[in-house]
């Protein structure tokens, strides 16, 4: 299955480990990196960097650009390995309606554990204080079928070791 996905999203709340091990992924599983925290406008991150969290209305245009720079780089040969939230399955559909041969791998965990993480991170603009908000808005994938499972309390080796585990599955 390795060869047939072209692009691998690791997913997850804030603080959860998807920059890690998907930068982990794209040097491992040779693959461009993309954080989907840059494809968010300038008022999106001054809302959530103020405590506010954002709207499934205000996320709707940023998981567009995210769809169609994907289905760009597919078209140019690339592979990706995308860090996104992805907490509702709303904005995996949409990832999966480009029809691009994608994977999903979840990050999950317990919330106090991220919360520990996110406290220790100083250089990011997602305060803490919207980690209620994520757990709140997530929509764990239940019954579908291209999501693997990573737990976040592994270290990142076993991590990497899961996710191209993962990938390697029919």
């Amino acid at each position: 299955m390795s060869e047939r996905v072209r692009i691998v999203v690791v997913m997850g709340v804030s603080g959860s480990g998807k920059t890690t091990l998907a930068r982990a992924l794209a040097v491992a599983w040779p693959a461009t990196f993309l954080d989907a925290d840059d494809f968010h406008s300038a008022p999106a991150k001054a809302r959530m960097a103020s405590g506010q969290p954002l709207t499934d209305r205000m996320r709707a245009p940023w998981v567009r650009r995210i769809a169609l720079d994907l289905q760009q780089r597919v078209a140019a040969g690339e592979r990706v390995v995308l860090a996104f939230s992805g907490l509702r399955r709303r904005h995996r559909d949409r990832l999966r309606a480009t029809g691009l041969p994608l994977r999903f791998l979840f990050l999950q965990g317990d919330k106090a554990l991220v919360a520990a993480r996110l406290h220790a991170r100083h250089d990011h603009y997602m305060p803490a204080s919207l980690l209620d908000s994520q757990f709140a808005a997530l929509e764990a994938p239940r019954e579908e079928a291209d999501v693997a499972r990573i737990e976040v309390a592994d270290p990142p080796a076993v991590q990497l070791r899961d996710a191209l585990a993962a990938l390697a599955l029919p």
